[in-house]
């Protein structure tokens, strides 16, 4: 196909409040999806399953946010937009961005396994690449929990940079 348009860049931060739903315990998941500079899909649900780590509630949001990226790239190459390189996942979780680099990881719970293995595929295939955001700059929080308003604020006034 001849591309209908200039490359476009992508990029996603994901972000979870574990077990931030005081009632159920529940965690609060948070995906925000950038075509180049413009945010273009977000999502902000709580996750169906009670998970008893951080790193379980990270990996399974970050297999959603990998599902999301897969069906907007889909859809953008059947549009003829062209995509430059993978898109980059900003998580601030270092157990995961770790666990997402290394194909030798080990999980014994089977949905923490599958999340992981299609997290991983999505890495091989050079689809996502995952990296590391401080939590302090981590703009998928605005989509997890009640912030301060100066936190809220700043994290709003990076949208415009």
């Amino acid at each position: 196909l001849e591309p209908r348009g200039k490359t476009m860049l992508t990029h996603c931060f994901v972000n979870v409040n574990h077990a931030g739903v005081t009632e159920t315990r529940q965690s609060q998941a948070g995906i925000l999806l950038f075509c180049n500079k413009v945010a273009t899909m977000w999502f902000s649900k709580r996750q169906n399953s009670v998970e008893a780590s951080t790193f379980g509630s990270e990996f399974t949001a970050m297999k959603n946010a990998v599902e999301m990226i897969e069906a907007l790239r889909y859809k953008l190459r059947m549009f003829g937009v062209p995509t430059d390189g993978p898109t980059n996942i900003f998580c601030d979780n270092g157990a995961v961005v770790v666990n997402t680099t290394r194909p030798e990881s080990t999980l014994s719970k089977k949905h923490h396994s599958i999340a992981y293995h299609r997290v991983r595929e999505a890495v091989a295939a050079e689809t996502v690449r995952v990296s590391k955001e401080h939590t302090s700059t981590n703009l998928a929080d605005l989509f997890t929990k009640t912030l301060p308003s100066p936190r809220r604020e700043d994290l709003l006034d990076s949208f415009t940079c």
